[in-house]
């Protein structure tokens, strides 16, 4: 079990020159948190998640698509989805989220 910790997400983020840096903040039986750094012009195909998930979006830009429908990235955005939601993201400029994981 884990009691405690901080940690400072600005000086953790790492954007690579192509693609997604992503590196796991704490996993628990039923959470997973981590920050993912994406590149500039990089994304992520669409897929599912058999757990409930949020995003927040730390710094950048890009497109979100939950379900078909585009949501614009930019600081401060919060995403909810249910678990089996197809979504999908790019980043239109260094883009960096939390994405918690909820759930068995």
């Amino acid at each position: 079990m884990i009691k405690s910790l901080i940690k400072d997400l600005e000086k953790m983020m790492e954007f690579p020159k192509e693609g997604v840096f992503s590196k796991v903040l704490v996993k628990t039986e039923i959470s997973n948190y981590t920050l993912m750094c994406l590149a500039k012009g990089s994304d992520i195909s669409e897929h599912t998640s058999t757990r409930e998930a949020a995003v927040t979006v730390l710094k950048g830009e890009g497109i979100f698509v939950l379900k078909g429908k585009k949501i614009k990235m930019k600081p401060g955005v919060f995403i909810f989805m249910s678990k089996n939601a197809p979504h999908s993201l790019s980043a239109s400029k260094d883009l960096a989220i939390l994405l918690s994981l909820f759930g068995e």
